[in-house]
């Protein structure tokens, strides 16, 4: 016998209810707030979690993932933990780059030529970030990558059904370079198919799908994105 048929058993119906409404209101409870105690304690509280957050930052997850880079720059700010790196991967970063650690590098691993990615000075890669290198990803200064962007330089699967079932992976021609060029920003959301060059300058908007080359200079956006207008600085 359950729970809830012994429960059924031995209570009636409105001693069950008076339980439920009294679990209700021990849920719903707290103690009472003291506004000069309690506000005090939270801002100990912010401090506190942010100097174990800058600690663990410094010396821990930024040395860790500058280990991994084949250069390996004077100063990079890196927050939430590091990314993510899958694969074969030869990573080259830039000089004052903000990069979040809730974001993944991945490198193809079939290919005959050792992915690469170059990331330029004065870069941010925002959260949730996925950069797929097929062969190379380049991103050139003061490129800016808002949350969620995938690069994709490489799908992960074949188009043929049969060779995708028996889980062969991606063939050659199915991968491509995806290079960003300077001052570019892609919105939240934007996806870069292979073999794209996006040219300097240029605003993707968000949750746009670029799938091919798009000038400098311009607002571009839409799936797939096209031109929308030229930007005046």
């Amino acid at each position: 016998m359950n729970m809830r048929a012994l429960i059924k058993q031995y209570l009636s119906p409105a001693q069950i209810i008076s339980i439920k409404q009294l679990l209700q209101r021990v849920r719903g409870s707290y103690l009472p707030c003291i506004p000069l105690l309690h506000s005090l304690l939270y801002h100990l509280h912010l401090a506190t979690k942010n100097m174990i957050h800058c600690i663990l930052q410094k010396c821990y997850f930024t040395p860790l993932f500058i280990s991994q880079l084949a250069h390996r720059p004077k100063s990079l700010q890196l927050d939430c933990g590091m990314p993510q790196i899958l694969g074969q991967l030869n990573i080259s970063l830039g000089e004052q780059c903000r990069l979040s650690g809730v974001s993944t590098y991945c490198g193809r691993v079939w290919g005959a030529q050792l992915p690469q990615l170059i990331i330029g000075n004065n870069v941010d890669i925002g959260w949730q970030n996925t950069l797929a290198v097929g062969t190379k990803i380049q991103l050139d200064d003061n490129v800016r990558l808002a949350g969620k962007v995938f690069l994709a330089g490489f799908p992960g699967h074949p188009m043929e059904p049969h060779a995708r079932a028996i889980g062969q992976p991606d063939t050659d021609q199915q991968i491509g370079n995806i290079h960003l060029c300077r001052d570019v920003w892609l919105g939240t959301g934007v996806m870069v198919m292979a073999g794209v060059t996006i040219g300097e300058g240029s605003v993707i908007a968000a949750g746009s799908v670029v799938t091919k080359n798009i000038p400098p200079g311009v607002l571009a956006g839409g799936n797939p994105a096209k031109v929308i207008k030229n930007l005046e600085y």
